[in-house]
């Protein structure tokens, strides 16, 4: 089939090659010529033979807005557009509504595999009516990982995005966990190849994961991340997954330990801790420590 993609970065470009080693025609667009097939999403469309499916690879927000709403002016009832950003679930009932009104069809979805999609295979979890899902479904079966199993119609609009957005609240907590762990060994002074322990987890324990994979990978290029500086921002998915869990009284105690720690690292002096200093020298007369 005839795919127009939008946006063609580092998993945009990769999923692009990927649908095109299929068999599959992708006819690309980018802000950046260097990167693009046409000039414009004007030129995009026109390539493309009706019903016409465009995949948006762009980021969440604005960006996604402004291209929904031009594709919207250039489509064709019965065309389809893909969210494969990482937008809010409610931003894609407010994209289907806008697209249904001019009898587009819409369908989210989450893509899961960064780099490694191009030869491993992406996980995706979209949402949308059937018919519209079985119009992309050439497509997801080309971005899937071989197998029975790495992508899944997660229900109506907007279940893809909420899947992949609880999917990145477990890694959080996991990368979180992984991260704590690994302190710990690196602070006793009986544990002297934290590296090699690492490693030896990779085979046979319950811990066993491809993120465990990658922290031995960054182990190996930088055997104490001495080049790196504690510093984790967050892109959204985890503040948008406890915000869910309190909408719906549900309790996510690590995920939400997980963010705060990535607050936490930004600060290179805690204002808390501060406060935390001057009581314990109120009530007990602890030292503290003051500025030089």
């Amino acid at each position: 089939m005839e795919l127009g993609l939008v946006g063609l970065g580092k998993m945009g470009g990769n999923m692009r090659e990927r649908i095109r080693r299929a068999g599959h025609t992708v006819i690309g667009y980018d802000r950046n010529p260097d990167l693009a097939d046409v000039h414009s999403l004007e030129e995009l469309v026109g390539k493309l033979k009706g019903p016409r499916v465009v995949w948006v690879m762009v980021p969440a927000g604005a960006a996604t807005q402004s291209t929904i709403d031009e594709l919207a002016d250039l489509l064709s009832p019965g065309d389809i557009v893909v969210d494969g950003g990482n937008s809010r679930w409610t931003d894609d009932e407010k994209h289907a509504e806008e697209l249904a009104a001019k009898g587009i069809g819409f369908v989210d979805c989450g893509v899961s595999g960064g780099v490694w999609g191009l030869e491993n295979g992406y996980a995706l979890m979209y949402g949308g009516s059937a018919e519209d899902v079985a119009k992309v479904q050439p497509i997801f079966d080309a971005l899937k990982p071989e197998g029975e199993f790495g992508s899944v119609h997660a229900g109506k609009v907007g279940a893809g995005h909420f899947a992949k957005m609880v999917h990145n609240g477990i890694e959080y907590a996991m990368m979180q966990a992984y991260a704590e762990g690994w302190e710990l060994l690196e602070k006793v002074d009986s544990v002297t190849d934290v590296r090699e322990v690492f490693r030896s987890w990779q085979e046979g324990t319950v811990i066993r994961s491809w993120l465990l994979d990658l922290a031995v990978n960054a182990l190996d290029e930088d055997e104490h991340l001495d080049k790196l500086r504690g510093y984790a921002s967050d892109s959204g998915e985890g503040r948008w997954t406890v915000e869910a869990a309190i909408d719906n009284a549900v309790p996510l105690p690590a995920i939400t330990a997980s963010l705060f720690a990535r607050f936490a690292s930004r600060q290179d002096d805690s204002p808390q801790m501060k406060m935390i200093a001057a009581l314990r020298n109120q009530f007990g007369g602890h030292a503290v420590e003051t500025k030089k």
